[in-house]
């Protein structure tokens, strides 16, 4: 087998295209048809079969295509750490992060480290909590920040870098907006704009609600930090975030309220795979950040 075989393969099976796949490749469609020919040939099985003017995955090729990827994943995850040895001030680093950590945090600490270290490049990828989790321990990215940070995952080492409150975000004429505090209780009424079913906020913003007696109104919802604060600007609710959403400052026509009388925080932290060890490049990141906000603490 040959790697372009392999490339092509990946390729075809992925876009379910021959002709697509050729495209994107850059080269002809007969090349890809007679590679993935000979590679079924020396195999000894049928790859693909086709369905209408498309091609699809065998029972066995679905079989193949993991264990490939996985292969080609680990090939490229070779070559990095090569380039690394021969260079480790010149490696990539990928970092998964959340919506609620992008417009501070992740600049801040990524901004900071290169002033030390700035011929190292980064790979940045925005994730779902569960999806940085999973891109964390099959080697996707390299590490991720987190929040909550997950507890007792045996795949995955762990490092809380804080913990912080959870703020009620009111409109600007909502009642209570003038209020220094409010208890979350006082808020049953309302209609909330939380995000959709799947992301952690979410979950930790019903579980919140429930402990103080009631369960949210969800009227509305948004995927992004953005979209949640530009809803509660425009007066379509209220919603629940955490404290380092608002470091630069409230949204326009929105007021934020601390909650009173109950401990509705969550950690943050990164987090690294068990099953690996970090590249050099990726060390010297790994124990920047710790520092970084350990001097943070130190002097809040």
């Amino acid at each position: 087998m040959e790697l372009r075989q392999l490339r092509y393969f990946i390729e075809v099976a992925e876009r379910e295209h021959v002709t697509e796949a050729a495209e994107h490749l850059h080269v002809a469609q007969s090349a890809v048809s007679l590679q993935i020919s000979k590679l079924e040939a020396e195999l000894g099985v049928v790859l693909f079969e086709r369905v209408g003017r498309n091609v699809k995955l065998t029972a066995i090729g679905e079989v193949f295509l993991y264990h490939i990827k996985k292969a080609m994943k680990n090939l490229e995850y070779a070559k990095e750490k090569i380039d690394e040895y021969l260079d480790p001030e010149k490696g990539t680093i990928k970092i998964g992060y959340p919506t609620s950590l992008a417009s501070y945090l992740l600049p801040t600490v990524v901004s900071a480290f290169k002033t030390k270290q700035p011929k190292v490049a980064f790979h940045l990828r925005q994730g779902s909590y569960t999806s940085l989790i999973d891109s964390v321990k099959n080697g996707d990215i390299d590490l991720a920040f987190i929040g909550p940070v997950p507890a007792k995952d045996p795949e995955l080492n762990t490092h809380i870098l804080f913990t912080e409150s959870i703020s009620a975000l009111l409109p600007s004429t909502h009642p209570l907006a003038s209020r220094k505090s409010v208890s979350l209780g006082e808020l049953r009424e309302d209609d909330f704009v939380l995000f959709p079913r799947g992301y952690v906020l979410r979950e930790m913003a019903i579980d919140a609600c429930k402990q103080s007696g009631f369960s949210p109104k969800i009227t509305s919802e948004g995927e992004d930090m953005d979209a949640i604060k530009g809803l509660v600007s425009a007066g379509i609710g209220v919603s629940l975030l955490p404290e380092s959403t608002f470091y630069d400052s409230s949204p326009r026509f929105t007021t934020r309220v601390q909650l009173e009388n109950q401990m509705v925080r969550r950690t943050v932290g990164i987090i690294t795979p068990k099953n690996r060890d970090l590249a050099p490049s990726e060390k010297v990141f790994y124990l920047f950040v710790k520092e970084f906000f350990s001097v943070l603490e130190r002097y809040q």
